[in-house]
């Protein structure tokens, strides 16, 4: 006698699913989630880092969250089509694989602070990038929200941080291009991709990640790395960087883009700082009211940015795409 595999959708049938993603109030809680995570990945790369290179470390996170998602990326193979396979690489090598590699390599240069305001500059170059390429249609409240966003994360950022020109190198830029990467893969995702899941994406985008992550990875000498004193605990940060911080994460974030805006979903940059100053709480640090001031303009501008028009609230909410499956 056997027993039939039971499927996710046994239990939770595929339109529950897609009515709370389709909720205002699921969508901020996945924001909130993706930045409390991406939010903690500082500190993993900077661990990471005190024993393999830039380039060992950004490879084992790809190669790392690739193995994680393979099940998931062989199982998808069937939805594979050849006119998404342009848009798959780009949401894979220029919306993961490059980043990594750029924020890596910044993150040996410059300190975490001008790292977090830079990295503020993601929804900006995702609004300007869908409105010149995408012809993506923007509401004033979009841009106000952005603006205060943005403001917002640059208060809170540098609220103490004595941060000024002299601070700034030639590495920041490794991060101004890493937002670029991202932003050009969230609005391609969004504009291109939205007929499949977010699984289906992710997976079949790392797909294509595994075996160049797995060469450059053998290309690198790591007898450096084993006589550092800690390489495993350090090795294991980078495995939770993997597979929290980039697999289970860009899992989310692409199933969010389905359901909101590219500007919204980039829009969680600004929402990181939050949980620094959460974790400098929990380290013993103290925060400012004018710190508090900060939090809250960025999550009216949040707000604003994923808020719906009366028209859109009264008529059902349409999604590219036919057949639409469960994310």
């Amino acid at each position: 006698m056997t027993i039939p595999a039971l499927k996710l959708t046994t239990f939770v049938p595929n339109c529950i699913i897609t009515m709370y993603w389709k909720k205002p109030w699921f969508q901020f809680a996945i924001l909130m989630l993706l930045a409390f995570v991406w939010g903690s990945s500082f500190i993993l790369m900077k661990i990471g880092l005190k024993s393999f290179t830039s380039y060992q470390a950004a490879a084992i996170r790809i190669l790392l969250a690739s193995l994680l998602l393979l099940p998931l990326s062989i199982r998808s193979m069937k939805q594979l089509r050849r006119r998404d396979l342009s848009s798959l690489l780009v949401a894979g090598f220029i919306g993961s694989f490059i980043p990594a590699f750029l924020f890596m390599k910044a993150q040996t240069q410059i300190d975490s602070a001008l790292a977090g305001m830079l990295n503020s500059l993601t929804p900006v170059f995702t609004l300007i990038i869908g409105m010149l390429f995408m012809r993506t249609k923007t509401k004033w409240t979009q841009i106000l929200g952005l603006i205060l966003g943005l403001a917002g994360a640059l208060g809170l950022i540098s609220d103490g941080e004595m941060i000024s020109l002299s601070n700034i190198n030639s590495y920041s830029l490794y991060i101004v291009l890493a937002t670029m990467c991202y932003a050009t893969s969230v609005n391609v995702v969004k504009t291109k991709l939205t007929h499949l899941s977010g699984i289906q994406i992710t997976s079949l985008s790392f797909m294509f990640l595994l075996p160049v992550s797995l060469i450059f990875l053998l290309t690198t000498d790591f007898q450096p790395v084993f006589a550092s004193e800690g390489w495993i605990w350090h090795l294991s940060a980078l495995a939770i960087l993997g597979i929290i911080g980039t697999a289970l994460a860009m899992l989310l974030l692409n199933s969010l883009i389905r359901y909101t805006s590219a500007v919204f979903t980039s829009s969680v940059t600004y929402i990181i700082p939050i949980f620094a100053i959460i974790w400098g709480l929990v380290d013993g640090e103290n925060i400012t009211a004018l710190s508090l001031i900060f939090m809250s303009v960025i999550l009216a501008g949040v707000y604003l940015i994923n808020k719906r028009s009366k028209a859109n609230k009264s008529e059902p909410e349409l999604i590219p795409g036919k057949n639409l499956k469960s994310t």
